[in-house]
């Protein structure tokens, strides 16, 4: 067993590695240019969207108050007729990006602590590096890229945003269990 106190430099390191490689496959590459798609008459959607002045939040349309109405002709119509959406609004203003990115790191530190721990339960120190890579390499994949895939179940987020996605972490797993390998405690 390794203390979750002696493995705070790996966390902290695979948590900013982690961030550096977001940034770079976010900003610097077209990796992500596709998740969105790009409506044509887009200020005209906006046009018609603004009047109903709609808070920031989560909705889908059509939605039906209760399971006996999604059961209706009604209800079925309108899911025939479509468009049937999904869609997240978010509040107007100057875009900002230093509280989400804040957050995105905050998240790295929390899934680097959860393979820490993992890791740190069945690991001694002084363990091979590809033994802890293995380890931290799973927990790692687990936190960052197997909650996209729900998405896609329910929500039909496209295929290629969630590969995208899942391949994003596959690499920052990598990063994190190779930096966990390079600073594991030895004996």
């Amino acid at each position: 067993m390794t203390p979750l106190s002696a493995l705070l430099v790996p966390i902290l390191i695979s948590a900013v590695v982690v961030f550096v490689a977001s940034s770079i496959l976010h900003m610097a590459t077209p990796w992500h240019k596709n998740d969105f798609l790009t409506l044509a008459n887009q200020d005209a959607v906006l046009g018609a969207l603004r009047p109903f002045s709609i808070p920031a939040g989560d909705y889908m349309l059509p939605k039906a108050a209760s399971m006996d109405e999604m059961k209706t002709p009604e209800f079925t119509a309108k899911m025939t007729q479509g468009p049937v959406v999904v869609m997240t609004v978010l509040p107007g203003g100057p875009i900002s990006m230093g509280k989400p990115l804040a957050q995105w790191f905050l998240f790295s530190v929390v899934v680097s602590i959860f393979a820490a721990y993992a890791a740190g339960v069945g690991l001694a120190p002084g363990t091979p590096y590809m033994t802890v890579f293995r380890v931290v390499f799973t927990a790692t994949f687990a936190g960052y890229a197997l909650g996209v895939w729900p998405f896609r179940i329910w929500y039909r987020r496209s295929l290629g945003t969630t590969i995208r996605a899942t391949i994003d972490g596959v690499i920052y797993a990598a990063l994190t269990a190779g930096v966990f390998g390079w600073r594991w405690p030895q004996m």
